[in-house]
């Protein structure tokens, strides 16, 4: 509890700061829609809920996916699972103008507003692909319960209500490395709500060993399986892994991989 109290406090000057219109945020309460958050460093992002914003802080603003991590750097072909509204693609591209960033988002609602987002930044260098990274290729299920950034490819179907569930494309890291010319991919994020297990467990060999840095967040109440299982076939793949608990939830964290054969 103290430490969900400090984390949440310590965060109040990092959004007065960042946030040019942060004293604007209440009227998502009320219902606003839509709205569009100016950063102080030249980002916006039309948004839709409160935690949208508090994503846009710990991406763009906290920079977790490198504080913590590798920081990215130009020229890098960039891979983004789990794109959402477009903050951590939007970030990396606006950054590094000479990177390639490819941001993969199955949700419509957030794969419009994902290209909403890119024309409102003006950002050129950003593929958006509305697909699921998954285990295989073909059609699976978005359970579309909760907020927009929780939804999951993951969650059991059987105990999912059947109202909330959408068919949406998936294709596995390999084809779509070949689809897209993918030679290496300097850094991997993800983001997709437990969807990182069958995605990296069911990688071929071959894939993975042209990954150089992978930055994700874990989800270890989607599924039976957690980050230690990823931290333990990570390891067995050659990567030198770190995993950071989240300070308020003990069911989410980082976890950071470096291929040392890069």
């Amino acid at each position: 509890m103290i430490n969900r109290l400090v984390y949440y406090i310590s965060s109040i000057p990092t959004i007065i700061f960042g946030f040019k219109n942060w004293w604007q945020l209440p009227m998502l309460l009320l219902g606003k829609r839509p709205f569009t958050l100016h950063l102080n460093n030249g980002l916006q992002f039309n948004i839709r809920s409160l935690m949208d914003a508090w994503i846009i802080k710990e991406t763009c603003l906290d920079r977790d996916y490198e504080r913590l991590g590798t920081p990215l750097q130009n020229h890098w072909t960039v891979l983004d699972i789990g794109a959402g509204l477009g903050d951590f693609s939007i970030y990396a591209a606006n950054m590094h103008p000479q990177s390639r960033v490819i941001g993969f988002e199955p949700f419509p609602e957030s794969f419009d507003l994902l290209k909403e987002n890119l024309a409102l930044n003006n950002v050129m260098n950003v593929t958006a692909v509305p697909v699921a990274v998954g285990k295989e290729n073909g059609q699976t299920q978005l359970a579309t319960t909760g907020a927009a950034v929780q939804h999951s490819t993951s969650m059991d179907s059987a105990t999912t209500a059947l109202d909330t569930l959408i068919d949406v494309e998936t294709k596995t890291l390999q084809s779509l490395f070949d689809e897209y010319g993918i030679q290496t991919c300097d850094f991997l994020k993800l983001d997709c709500e437990g969807g990182e297990f069958d995605i990296l467990l069911n990688c071929h060999e071959e894939t993975l060993s042209r990954i150089h840095y992978i930055a994700m967040e874990y989800h270890n109440h989607v599924t039976d399986m957690t980050h230690h299982d990823l931290e333990v076939f990570l390891k067995s793949k050659g990567f030198i892994v770190q995993t950071i608990p989240n300070p308020v939830h003990d069911y989410l964290g980082f976890l950071f991989a470096i291929n040392q054969s890069s």
